[in-house]
């Protein structure tokens, strides 16, 4: 867990993260706010916190008696947030410096791909 980051923002994240990554498919249980307390050693509210953020945000659902599941459609609406917020924080930013030092875009075009090498 990182210090400088709320618990629960976290424990979204890493279920987020799982989802993305195909560990929790759609339509599975996730686990309980109980586990995610006691793997974490949070407290459970804590852990709630975080799961509640994804439920509002239509990423999980809950059957009564049963648990939280991720809800159909997830791994895609997730995909789509995180490339949004990629854009805004990285290459919007990344946009605006270069044209301040008058990087052409086939400049920057090939500065990428040379960091893939």
């Amino acid at each position: 867990m990182d210090e400088g980051r709320p618990l629960f923002l976290q424990i979204a994240e890493q279920v987020e993260n799982d989802i993305i990554s195909g560990a929790l498919p759609e339509e599975t249980q996730v686990p309980s706010t109980n586990e995610f307390a006691a793997f974490h050693r949070i407290n459970p509210a804590t852990a709630m916190k975080g799961v509640n953020l994804l439920v509002d945000d239509g990423v999980l659902y809950k059957k009564r008696g049963i648990g939280m599941f991720v809800a159909t459609g997830s791994r895609e609406r997730l995909l789509e947030k995180r490339r949004e917020r990629f854009r805004a924080e990285f290459v919007r930013p990344l946009m605006a410096e270069a044209a301040k030092l008058d990087i052409a875009r086939t400049e920057l075009e090939d500065m990428i791909t040379r960091e893939q090498q």
